[in-house]
């Protein structure tokens, strides 16, 4: 993994919460950064690769659009981590799919437009291969936290 440069960190900084909300996101990036558009993407693509950064989105009110939201827990088994994990991420309300130790060890949120429809995806998942216990947890209470990392 090659080191960051000065303008990939002035890059991620600017993009982490100012994404312009335009036809032309990438050019106006670029026209703050003092180059050009084919510059900002060919970075971010290489950014991509390296493995630097992992999406390019915003984030937003899923309550307010109607979805409801829950993290969930599988307890998977050995060698079944990597098929479980690839088959959630084909579902279009996963996001934040990760590995972690102990007993449950794949944990995700989905985002569904009702309880029918969460219901239907989690007893599909529960059905994988491998998924040998599920926890649904339902928040009780909504914290939004906003990380943004300051690379100098």
């Amino acid at each position: 993994m090659a080191e960051l440069s000065a303008f990939d960190k002035a890059l991620l900084n600017v993009l982490q919460g100012n994404l312009p909300l335009c036809s032309h996101p990438f050019a106006a990036l670029a026209e703050r950064l003092g180059t050009d558009e084919a510059t900002v993407l060919d970075r971010l693509r290489r950014l991509k690769q390296e493995g630097y950064l992992r999406r390019i989105g915003t984030f937003f009110d899923s309550n307010r659009l109607g979805y409801r939201g829950t993290l969930v827990a599988l307890q998977v088994e050995p060698g079944y981590m990597k098929p479980v994990a690839e088959a959630i991420n084909l579902y279009q309300g996963a996001t934040h799919n990760y590995e972690r130790e102990g007993r449950y060890n794949l944990w995700f949120t989905l985002l569904s437009p009702d309880m029918d429809h969460e219901r239907r995806i989690l007893e599909e998942i529960r059905a994988l291969p491998g998924v040998e216990g599920m926890l649904n947890l339902k928040a009780k209470k909504k914290y939004k936290i906003n990380v943004q990392f300051q690379l100098r």
